[in-house]
């Protein structure tokens, strides 16, 4: 079965490419555009997504918050915060949160490839943790 993901970034360009990126490499993904469109696409598709790809900073509801929401209401979803701009705050506040990983733009596709099999063997429990 195939692992499934969302991806959250208010920046189109990277939104579109990534996910067709993705899907090409056999993984579902659905993309929005916002921390709201995500939290309403978890709340529809209950049980569907497995790892969120979060942006961090984008207008109106910021990645942070749509982390605290997604932890607090689908514990079992990973999440991997990105931003594009590197931040140890952003990287603490995230673990704190239940952030899995904490990337900074630009991604290799590569090592956003590697980070999403890790959060799935995590999530799974057979990554020795």
């Amino acid at each position: 079965m195939a692992m499934k993901l969302l991806v959250v970034d208010d920046e189109e360009d990277f939104l579109r490419s990534i996910v067709m990126r993705i899907e090409l490499r056999g993984f579902e993904v659905h993309g929005v555009t916002s921390g709201t469109e995500a939290l309403e696409y978890l709340q529809a598709n209950p049980g569907v997504v497995d790892i969120v790809l979060l942006d961090i900073k984008m207008p109106g509801m910021d990645g942070i918050e749509t982390l605290r929401r997604i932890k607090e209401r689908h514990p079992r979803i990973e999440v991997i915060v990105v931003t594009g701009h590197a931040s140890q705050e952003f990287a603490r506040l995230g673990r704190e949160l239940g952030a899995f990983d904490h990337l900074v733009k630009p991604i290799r596709l590569e090592t956003i490839l590697e980070r999403i099999e890790a959060a799935s063997r995590h999530r799974d429990g057979t990554d020795g943790r």
